[in-house]
């Protein structure tokens, strides 16, 4: 007679409640995500299309846009102060609990920003409220990253964190495409009345998706390797080292991921904010580009899923370094699609442009967070991550719709500035350390 060892089957079990447990994390973390990015990317939708006719009518239309895509740049200067505070708190306190209060944050504010009166009703106010509230987007969104990729990360096995962390960027195509679809539909149903209260209607449905996203997001546990970091302090009585001093008395870590990141976040947001409104000032239907660049949102999901994959196998530079170059080789006839008027040229230049850009952004969620150690983890990786975000997306729609205006209209020096920042930060990426293998429950890097 055969008999099992209850100790073995005790074992497997506990390996399969694991696996699930990292499902679920990872489902979640996707499903956070998009709820996240839907509330942030919106905004971008809206700077291109909606702002400057409600809160800048008093200035001239370059003026206006100019002004516009200087609320946007709020948020992003906003975001590096969310890392470091939820950053903070998720290392000291647990990665979970920041990121139901993140999306409590960024609930509220999208929220409020549909209720906010335009120019015609309360003069310069309304751009002064709605740049508040921007600024408390851009904090939530920079402690939701963290703790949403640190969740998937440090529950993930061994050769598949690439890919487990990849589903918390795969969260901001489909929030794109989320959003940028309401916004259509809303332009679509509203016609005439669009920018009189039609846009209001995505912004104030944020109250439902925050709902789902709470109640999601308060069923996972925390993290195994936090708690694991935790409990060797208390055996070991080590007093906890302050989070962010021990990313800055060390930051060469930080400075490499930070402009490492920064190229791709430009190329992304020439993508959802300038080649949008490219495309409609060429005659392009307004609805239809939001259509096309939902669709090329979707299409690009499996993309970052799946470079990240790769990147388990053969690295996270080669992957992201391979995107960059493609990209920037492409990057003048992508643009001359999205001048030609026609719906498929500019779907085609949409995908290949968030395709090619997924292998950066793919495994940039692993790569920034394998970074760092345990106990500083969150703030190292939020700090990372946001930095790059301002310094690739937070200034770049102003900076190229200054330069597109100066060269009167001639697209070819924005593209060369492209070009530039994307170089760059290839250089960063190749001095940064590969950190496929890097052991994630080593405390201190």
């Amino acid at each position: 007679m055969s008999t099992t060892d209850p100790n073995t089957t005790s074992a497997h079990l506990r390996a399969r409640d694991l696996q699930r447990e990292a499902r679920r994390v990872i489902a979640s973390s996707f499903i956070g995500s998009t709820i996240e990015y839907y509330d942030f990317l919106l905004y971008a939708t809206a700077t291109a299309l909606v702002f400057p006719h409600v809160f800048f009518t008093n200035l001239d239309p370059l003026a206006g846009a100019i002004a516009s895509a200087g609320t946007f740049a709020a948020g992003y200067i906003a975001r590096p102060l969310g890392g470091a505070v939820f950053g903070h708190f998720g290392d000291r306190l647990g990665r979970k609990k920041m990121l139901v209060l993140s999306m409590v944050a960024m609930g509220s504010a999208s929220t409020l920003i549909g209720l906010v009166p335009g120019q015609a009703s309360i003069g310069s106010w309304g751009a002064i409220i709605l740049i508040v509230l921007r600024v408390l987007q851009g904090i939530a969104i920079g402690g939701e990253w963290g703790g949403a990729a640190l969740m998937a990360l440090e529950h993930a096995k061994g050769g598949r964190r690439g890919f487990a962390a990849s589903f918390t960027n795969a969260g901001a195509p489909m929030g794109a495409a989320l959003g940028t679809t309401v916004m259509g539909l809303a332009d679509h149903w509203t016609g005439d009345a669009f920018l009189e209260w039609g846009w209001r209607i995505p912004f104030l449905l944020s109250v439902v998706l925050l709902a789902v996203g709470v109640f999601i997001r308060s069923k996972i546990s925390e993290s195994p390797i936090f708690r694991e970091a935790v409990e060797e302090e208390r055996k070991q009585g080590d007093r906890p080292k302050l989070p962010i001093w021990q990313i800055l008395r060390r930051p060469k870590n930080l400075i490499l991921v930070m402009l490492g990141g920064a190229g791709g976040f430009a190329l992304q947001a020439v993508i959802s904010i300038f080649a949008v409104g490219y495309a409609v000032d060429h005659g392009a239907d307004r609805s239809t580009v939001l259509y096309l660049f939902a669709a090329a949102s979707i299409v690009s999901i499996p993309c970052v899923v799946g470079w990240a994959r790769l990147s388990d196998v053969v690295g996270r530079k080669p992957v992201m370094i391979g995107g960059t170059v493609v990209y920037l080789l492409l990057i003048f006839p992508m643009f001359s699609w999205y001048a030609s008027g026609q719906a498929g040229w500019i779907f085609l230049a949409m995908a290949i442009g968030l395709c090619s850009h997924a292998a950066i952004f793919g495994p940039l969620a692993a790569f920034v967070s394998e970074q760092f150690g345990t106990t500083a983890r969150y703030t190292g990786a939020s700090l990372g991550y946001q930095l790059a975000t301002l310094i690739g997306a937070g200034f770049t729609p102003t900076i190229i719709t200054s330069i597109f205006a100066k060269a009167g209209g001639e697209i070819a020096p924005v593209l060369w500035y492209l070009i530039g920042m994307g170089a760059l930060s290839g250089i960063f990426i190749l001095l940064t350390r590969e950190s496929m293998n890097n052991d994630l429950e080593t405390y201190e890097h």
